[in-house]
């Protein structure tokens, strides 16, 4: 495609995906105060000490409005999953264009335990943060900062769940084989980590290895996926395998 085309597949993708979010968010709206932001509080409101606080007065609408779009991103996570791929992929057969079932499919519930996982972790990540608190000294937090924190926090773990699951959809389209992601496991290690430490907001080393791992541990998973993949496309396809073939080999062709 030219880049004229690509830039114009980016903004359809970008804006169906933007509406959704906002869709979602007016559910997101009326969930945020009631149910939402409980749960987000609660990790903080538990420790001895520790007090949220609006500093502002227009704090807490500020607060409903972030939060009702963070919702909306999370309601709206199948719609905006399944617009990556469609941009990711353009121009692929009607039969490549089905992976895309089962990458939302695969996809969403990942995107949920990373999400999951963050929340999990959360009280300790702020038990260790507010240990650093003096003796006879309230920790009084402001709430926007507090809850900018945990959704970024919340949204971090969640993308970095659905990474692998874009991996496994590329080497189905057939765009990356899975010979090649394992000949780089080494840099996919280290990126993990990269990215871990990049976008945990904490400076603890904990939170970056309690999210680093599982993203490991899934980039492992689908790195076999994709070799079983290739070999089963190999298996039934006639055209020979030049992929083994080193840089400075030429090919029988």
């Amino acid at each position: 495609m030219p880049l004229r085309e690509h830039l114009d597949e980016l903004r359809k993708r970008l804006f169906r995906a933007a509406l959704a979010v906002v869709v979602g968010a007016a559910a997101g709206w009326w969930l945020w105060p009631n149910v939402v932001l409980p749960l987000l509080a609660r990790p903080a409101e538990t420790i001895d000490g520790v007090e949220l606080n609006f500093a502002t007065t227009l704090g807490v609408l500020d607060v409903q409005v972030k939060g009702a779009l963070w919702v909306g991103l999370i309601v709206a996570a199948p719609i905006w999953i399944y617009q990556l791929w469609a941009f990711v992929t353009p121009g692929l057969t009607r039969k490549e264009r089905g992976y895309a079932i089962g990458f939302v499919l695969a996809g969403f519930p990942l995107f949920l335990a990373g999400i999951a996982l963050a929340y999990f972790i959360l009280p300790t990540t702020m038990e260790l943060i507010t240990s650093f608190t003096p003796d006879g000294v309230n920790n009084i937090i402001d709430t926007p900062n507090y809850l900018s924190f945990v959704m970024r926090l919340l949204l971090a773990f969640g993308i970095a769940f659905l990474l692998p699951v874009l991996l496994v959809a590329l080497n189905f389209a057939g765009l990356v084989p899975g010979r090649a992601i394992l000949k780089q496991w080494r840099i996919v290690v280290f990126l993990c980590f990269v990215f871990s430490a990049i976008f945990t907001p904490t400076p603890d080393a904990l939170t970056m290895i309690l999210m680093a791992m599982p993203l490991i541990f899934l980039f492992f998973v689908a790195i076999g996926v994709c070799l079983a993949n290739d070999k089963r496309r190999a298996r039934n396809d006639d055209t020979p395998d030049y992929s083994k073939l080193s840089d400075e080999e030429a090919s029988p062709l």
